[in-house]
């Protein structure tokens, strides 16, 4: 689009990352301006969950991670064999829901990114409902092969938007900051703009 960018039309289904079953397909279009900000998206999905399903499975997830007595702690998930610990599962789905607005926001045309590893995790024990966790994720920057650092604080409440606010460091690019905050459940995305912690 001339003076805008190149904007791209995807068809593609869609699985649940923990079981593999069909999770939906989607039409999208994206639009990567030619001024550096992130791609402005627009998706609509038909689901093969409910939204009532949806809402359980989160649900599920928070009760596992709010009866912990001790604060949930844990180093390189998946391990150096692909494994992640049972008990780890909870903070592993919150991670990729979380590094998914980061992602979101660095990913350009030609730069994408996956998430490798969470070198470690901690949980803040809050008064309230909310859980709350401190991350350092490694994101594999797609095709260079860099391994970037990202600090991610993660608060969520089934039912409210997942707030994400993040640093991220590399040794190519030197420190890039940013902070987004993830908006929908542990099983759904879009992302704005938040403020720098």
């Amino acid at each position: 689009i001339p003076e805008s960018g190149h904007k791209y039309y995807l068809q593609f289904s869609t699985e649940d990352y923990r079981t593999g079953e069909d999770a939906g397909s989607c039409l999208a279009t994206v639009l990567y301006p030619k001024k550096k900000s992130p791609p402005v998206v627009s998706i609509k999905c038909s689901r093969t969950k409910d939204k009532k399903e949806i809402q359980e499975e989160d649900n599920r997830l928070y009760q596992r991670i709010r009866h912990q007595t001790k604060p949930i702690t844990g180093n390189n998930i998946p391990d150096s064999y692909g494994n992640i610990e049972p008990a780890l599962e909870p903070v592993w789905a919150l991670a990729v829901a979380g590094s998914s607005s980061i992602m979101w926001e660095k990913s350009t045309e030609t730069l994408g990114y996956f998430l490798a590893q969470v070198k470690a995790v901690r949980q803040w024990m809050r008064k309230d409902d909310f859980v709350e966790f401190d991350y350092t994720v490694l994101l594999h920057e797609i095709p260079t092969q860099e391994i970037i650092s990202c600090h991610m604080r993660l608060t969520w409440l089934p039912g409210l938007p997942l707030k994400v606010k993040h640093v991220c460091a590399s040794q190519s690019h030197g420190l890039a900051e940013g902070s987004g905050a993830e908006s929908g459940s542990a099983a759904g995305a879009s992302a704005e703009k938040g403020a720098h912690f």
